[in-house]
């Protein structure tokens, strides 16, 4: 086998070149290889342009990039974290493109594979999908997105072998399989080096033949910021929120594969036992998402989407970003329940972006309203000024058509029955005339 030569974190830097499309993986602090980042930053290689799902998560080496103006442009599906990287994109400092995040993690299974690209419906019909080819395949509009590859990539891994094999740890794979396949010089980051014969084959995620150089790197508390531990402030939660969170569980049944946004979708979370054999999925690769941890962080368990510690259940499996996105678009995902800005009358969703902010944060959402069988939408009735976000046309940036199954506000619930909206309860509290009188789309009663 051969041997990967072992390097320093300084070393790697320099192998670098000006001007370089440069790949990151990680899913926010974990399993980010934040000390090849850190040292790139230190030594003030410019106009780069870099590939990571997450670029200006704060802490990350992206981070300190951005900050130094060495990035020219950056792709990947989440900028918001970060406010500088706002303030950057505002002000023009950076290009951005923004892509949803399953449809990244199969440009770079494609680009590692050398496929030209790919048809996806995700994104079909939205902003995102202007100046790009779109074909109708089996009477769905799909949209056209090539392969990624990148001059270097950075990964980061658990354990290495000095033939290069890498074994990932937990929910660390999410883009780092991916990215150790699609560029010409990969260096991946590691806690332990180990000789030959000490991980099995059966044990390898990524073969040595991907990787060409290794530095091992110990990552600490403080590396993994606001996923280091379970306690964290949380605010009260509302009882009207907790009444909406309970309605959509009410809709779940044992066996179903869920997966659960942020906001008001997490709190259902919350809801859920082991014992009711409902099975969480979560985009960054899990499947069989437990409870949070009494104590501990991400040094000791798998985190969740919302970058938070999680247990993995009796049974439950990791894999990386494109095998997760693969079940979400292959239609393995029973139900998804997330929040929402707009929905009108033709079932359409809008929940990633609003006028007049840049268009930074779009994640998995696009990829799950499309993806998932049923799609619930939880939300309030009306946004902070008093308008009724169930509307009779979209008006906000599309995030799906014609995807949505129910609706569950703080003053009713809402289904789609033979493709029109209708009116089926009223949550505690609510009145039939505040609902009428709050709700601009047009809807059928069909209440008990």
């Amino acid at each position: 086998m051969k041997n990967v030569p072992q390097i320093s974190v300084e070393e790697a830097a320099a192998m670098v070149p000006h001007g370089a499309v440069l790949m990151a993986g990680g899913f926010g602090m974990t399993g980010s290889p934040v000390h090849l980042l850190h040292a790139l930053a230190q030594i003030g290689v410019g106009q780069l342009t870099i590939i990571s799902n997450n670029v200006g998560e704060p802490g990350l080496g992206g981070g300190r990039l951005l900050r130094n103006g060495q990035i020219k442009k950056a792709v990947g599906s989440f900028f918001t974290s970060n406010p500088e990287a706002v303030q950057a994109v505002h002000e023009k400092r950076i290009e951005i493109e923004l892509m949803p995040q399953g449809t990244m993690a199969e440009a770079l299974r494609a680009g590692g594979a050398g496929i030209g690209g790919f048809f996806t419906p995700t994104s079909a019909g939205t902003l995102l999908a202007q100046g790009r080819e779109v074909r109708q395949i089996n009477g769905v509009a799909q949209v056209f997105v090539n392969g990624l590859w990148a001059d270097v990539a950075f990964v980061r891994a658990h354990r290495a072998d000095t033939a290069g094999n890498l074994v990932y740890r937990m929910t660390e794979q999410n883009f780092n399989p991916l990215m150790a396949t699609a560029a010409s010089l990969v260096i991946a980051e590691v806690e332990e080096i180990v000789p030959v014969g000490q991980i099995l084959p059966e044990q390898v995620m990524t073969p040595g033949i991907y990787v060409d150089y290794l530095v091992q790197a110990h990552t600490t508390l403080e590396e993994l910021g606001s996923s280091a531990g379970t306690a964290r402030s949380r605010r009260p939660v509302s009882q009207t929120r907790m009444n909406m969170a309970r309605r959509a569980f009410a809709e779940l049944s044992r066996g179903d594969v869920v997966n659960l946004g942020v906001g008001i979708p997490t709190l259902v979370a919350d809801l859920i036992s082991p014992e009711d054999g409902i099975i969480l999925h979560t985009e960054n690769g899990l499947l069989g998402v437990g409870p949070a941890p009494a104590s501990g962080g991400a040094l000791e368990y798998p985190v969740n989407a919302g970058k938070q510690p999680v247990t993995a259940l009796p049974g439950a499996s990791y894999f990386d970003s494109a095998a997760s996105f693969a079940m979400i678009r292959g239609g393995h995902i029973d139900v998804a329940i997330m929040g929402g800005l707009q929905v009108d009358e033709q079932a359409n969703l809008a929940n990633w972006a609003v006028p007049g902010k840049p268009l930074l944060g779009v994640g998995g959402a696009m990829d799950l309203a499309s993806g998932a069988k049923r799609l619930i939408i939880t939300m309030t009735h009306t946004s902070r000024s008093g308008e009724s976000k169930i509307v009779p046309h979209v008006t906000l940036p599309l995030t799906a058509t014609g995807a949505v199954d129910m609706v569950i506000t703080d003053l009713a619930v809402f289904k789609f029955v033979n493709g029109q909206l209708a009116l089926t309860e009223l949550m505690p509290g609510a009145s039939l005339d505040e609902v009428r009188a709050k709700t601009d789309a047009a809807y059928v009663e069909m209440l008990n």
